[in-house]
């Protein structure tokens, strides 16, 4: 009983930790920054717009981040990501603690392979897991099956995978009714403009990035992110207190249209994230 518990949760823990790699988070409280006048905030927007547009038509770039969810875990990721035609990359996602790190180490690993393709992506989860998943070491997760996980639940994770690239964060930033220049700042050895700001999750106008705050019990969040001389996105922390606790994510973006590889797992080494979960649960 306890070895079809840790595979079933196994399964699932793969989707929501690959969601909290790049996707949007949020904050409590802020400190209440003082108002801009009407000329700064429209330079403020303009310059965000000028980042949203260049970092979207680098279309890919290298990804390092790391994430705290409360209790729940930490994990860090690195990586290169694309975005031309849906999201598209490797990462290497490794669990360093919570209560996911603790149920990965009975998985037999703590580390996971995630290969992002535009209609799903592949997780590789190691050779113990296989040993209980008919020696599948890969498994699949179609988008659209994730709509319909625990009756419904589970649509938005497949919006976050669909939506973690770099500017998803300016365009939450462009949200914002407070944002504000910071100063410019050296961001691993290159200059860079911080900007920061409070959001509102009814203000986002982005559906998806709304929907992702709903569901995930936030009500508002700072967001500050560093941009350099070329308007590409370097930098970003993101905070929030969720339904699963606290969770700030800060990554650092680099090689801005790096190429990008994310392969297909060989078939008869993947296993479908549908068929293993009504595996598990004994449905027909």
């Amino acid at each position: 009983m306890q070895g079809t518990t840790v595979r079933r949760v196994g399964l699932v823990l793969a989707v929501t930790t690959l969601t909290g790699v790049t996707a949007c988070t949020s904050q409590d409280s802020s400190d209440g920054p003082g108002r801009d006048d009407r000329a700064a905030r429209g330079r403020a927007l303009a310059a965000l717009r000028s980042a949203e547009r260049a970092t979207d038509s680098a279309r890919s770039a290298r990804v390092e981040s790391t994430t705290t969810m409360g209790s729940l875990m930490s994990m860090t990721a690195d990586g290169t990501l694309g975005w031309s035609k849906g999201i598209t990359g490797t990462l290497t996602i490794r669990y360093t603690g919570g209560t996911v790190a603790d149920t990965m180490r009975r998985l037999g690993t703590t580390s996971m392979e995630a290969r992002y393709l535009p209609e799903a992506y592949y997780a590789r989860l190691g050779e113990k897991f296989a040993e209980q998943t008919g020696g599948k070491r890969w498994i699949r997760y179609a988008y659209e099956d994730l709509d319909a996980l625990a009756g419904g639940s589970g649509a938005h994770l497949g919006d976050q995978m669909r939506s973690t690239t770099p500017n998803q964060s300016v365009k939450l930033l462009l949200s914002s009714g407070d944002v504000r220049k910071v100063g410019e700042e050296t961001v691993r050895g290159r200059t860079a403009t911080h900007w920061s700001g409070t959001v509102a999750a009814a203000d986002v106008t982005d559906a998806a990035l709304r929907k992702q705050l709903a569901e995930a019990g936030v009500t508002t969040e700072t967001v500050d992110i560093w941009v350099d001389r070329r308007n590409l996105l370097v930098k970003k922390v993101e905070k929030a207190r969720t339904t699963t606790g606290r969770l700030t994510q800060t990554a650092h973006y680099a090689d801005y249209g790096a190429p990008v590889r994310a392969e297909r797992p060989p078939a008869s080494d993947t296993g479908d994230f549908e068929d293993l979960v009504r595996k598990q649960s004994g449905a027909p």
